[in-house]
């Protein structure tokens, strides 16, 4: 064989064993993101990340290898707390979500599990930011303008209840008339906005879910936040607490209807609605 056709050969064989070797990443990657799968539905979610990292090393294109490697890293967040090391881990988890969404700028599971992660470490501006990205993907998601509420009513209430502090006093949840006139208009000044924005986005929730009643919950306490804001008019602050009471109870009546038809359906290797690994 001449040289040339020496070197073609060699190349041509040289090729083919990367194929095999890619090939072959392939599977153990594919591998790796199964016993993943199966760790982490077992709680295991060290063992899960690591075979997840694995599959991502052996396969960068796989799909869903980033994603589900970011789900179990975020499963280190503890809610509620802000210490350096837990916002390490937040910030890593979402920092390979960001990658999906570099290469997938509308992948609706990683901009909900960053909303999750922000909302975790009480960052609300930017849990808020992100449901609203998921509502610009998909206008009928239930769950972001649920949790939108559920932020707007979080931030006025902690209003309430620090301004109720400064002069001693409890909320009594039905518009609080005997609160100085002073408080109550630093309580109007502070939650107009964000009982607005509440209402609006539970609407919303509750438009495109018939039966939400955890979203029917919170327009209960939504418009006791609006009885604070609407202190001037007692016959609007009397409207407000008979609309809360009235979502209260439709949120019990639905609760209980929910409970009886609920079906436990079969499990699986599944993302539910949140972007959970189920």
């Amino acid at each position: 064989m001449n040289r040339p056709a020496r070197i073609t050969a060699l190349a041509v064989a040289a090729a083919g064993m990367v194929l095999s070797m890619g090939g072959c990443n392939r599977l153990q990657a594919r591998d790796q993101l199964n016993k993943g799968v199966e760790s982490y539905k077992a709680a295991r979610y060290e063992e899960a990340i690591g075979h997840f990292q694995k599959a991502t090393e052996l396969d960068p294109s796989l799909p869903m290898a980033k994603s589900y490697l970011a789900t179990a890293l975020a499963q280190n967040v503890v809610p509620g707390l802000t210490t350096p090391d837990n916002l390490k881990n937040a910030q890593q988890a979402i920092s390979i979500f960001q990658d999906v969404l570099n290469k997938e700028p509308n992948d609706v599971n990683s901009l909900k599990q960053i909303a999750a992660i922000y909302f975790s470490i009480k960052n609300f501006d930017q849990a808020k930011d992100y449901q609203k990205k998921v509502l610009a993907v998909d206008p009928k998601d239930p769950e972001a303008a649920y949790t939108i509420g559920v932020i707007d009513w979080t931030l006025a209430h902690e209003n309430t209840l620090k301004a109720l502090a400064a002069v001693n006093m409890n909320d009594d949840g039905e518009g609080n008339s005997k609160a100085p006139k002073k408080v109550l208009q630093q309580i109007k000044e502070q939650n107009t906005p964000l009982v607005d924005e509440g209402i609006q986005y539970i609407n919303q929730a509750m438009a495109n879910r018939a039966n939400y009643d955890e979203a029917m919950s919170y327009a209960n306490l939504l418009y006791r936040r609006k009885a604070d804001v609407d202190y001037a008019d007692p016959s609007a602050v009397k409207a407000d607490v008979a609309s809360a009471k009235d979502w209260s109870s439709k949120a019990m009546g639905t609760r209980k209807t929910n409970e009886e038809k609920k079906d436990k359906g079969p499990g699986g290797i599944t993302m539910d609605s949140n972007g959970t690994m189920k």
